[in-house]
């Protein structure tokens, strides 16, 4: 039987709008924008470690992004609550919860290609939305946290998915990989198609417990994913910003990770007062991986707790 939404878990996960002044207004989210009296605010945590390259070459630590007084509060943490540095994740604004779990990944089965919503798997298992742009890194980020190389189909050229996929996570939870945006390879009409059925996945999704937004921290902000953002918030769907490629940095294309990454910081907060969860990653370095899927537990893990109050 399937799962009745749970508008109490989209309004929590959702962005707060703007004035009506505000030319791109969305919705609430659970973060807090600055200390409020009594709030303890962390400082930065300490970095993550890191294991060897690929190439078995010297260790890096991450670049650095200070986590500022803009946390995200998950279920179960109320927003006057103390927090220590210890129950912020590494490289994050994410506070971990009482609805954090078993974050680990023991199993993992690719099910299905859908090429329209209603053909997506029917049971009440909750899922994860991973998109961005088509050569975000999508594919390689599915792959580093069920820890297989081929797991989604990893391509230099973009617009490689076509579909939505879904690969089913320890047989009680679903990440999906949705079609690319901006770079699709094929003709304007097929990506608008795409388009089209993805947005009706995301409004006709009764199991979608939240989005992983990609961004890459490479490249300075663009344009388009902040369309992308501002449209998700106003149809009401929780989302966590998820920084890629957080090791490199280009040439000739502006900045450094840290940088970006800051700046973007900075332009999302004047679209949403209460910014969404966000952390760093990188696929090649495994940075992030493990409090990202820290992350999805408490919100997964408070997806479970709702079904069973839902009458």
């Amino acid at each position: 039987m399937l799962l009745l939404p749970r508008p109490s878990l989209l309004r929590a996960l959702a962005p707060r709008p703007l004035s009506p002044r505000a030319s791109l207004p969305v919705r609430r989210t659970l973060s807090v924008p600055a200390a409020a009296a009594g709030d303890v605010v962390p400082p930065p945590p300490p970095p993550p470690k890191q294991r060897d390259g690929p190439k078995g070459g010297r260790k890096s630590a991450p670049p650095r992004v200070s986590v500022n007084s803009a946390l995200f509060f998950p279920p179960g943490v109320e927003r006057g609550d103390a927090v220590a540095a210890e129950m912020v994740i590494p490289a994050s604004n994410i506070v971990v919860g009482p609805y954090a779990g078993d974050a680990r990944v023991k199993e993992a089965e690719f099910v299905k290609s859908s090429a329209r919503a209603r053909d997506c798997p029917k049971d009440d298992r909750p899922e994860f939305a991973v998109l961005g742009r088509s050569n975000v890194g999508k594919s390689s980020l599915i792959n580093s946290l069920i820890r297989r190389k081929e797991a989604a189909l990893t391509s230099k050229k973009p617009g490689k998915t076509q579909t939505i996929n879904h690969f089913l996570v320890n047989k009680s939870w679903y990440l999906v990989d949705l079609p690319g945006y901006g770079f699709a390879a094929a003709s304007q009409s097929a990506r608008m198609d795409w388009s089209s059925f993805t947005k009706g996945y995301f409004l006709n999704r009764d199991t979608l417990a939240g989005v992983l937004l990609l961004v890459d921290a490479s490249i300075p902000p663009q344009k388009i994913d902040l369309d992308c953002a501002n449209w998700l918030g106003r149809n009401n769907i929780g989302l966590t910003f998820v920084f890629t490629k957080c090791d490199k940095s280009k040439k000739g294309k502006g900045g450094r990770p840290e940088e970006n990454i800051k700046e973007f910081q900075e332009t999302i907060s004047s679209l949403y007062p209460e910014p969404p969860p966000w952390i760093m990653t990188s696929s090649v370095t495994g940075l992030g991986r493990d409090g990202l899927l820290l992350h999805m537990s408490q919100l997964r893990n408070y997806w479970d707790n709702e079904s069973t109050m839902t009458p």
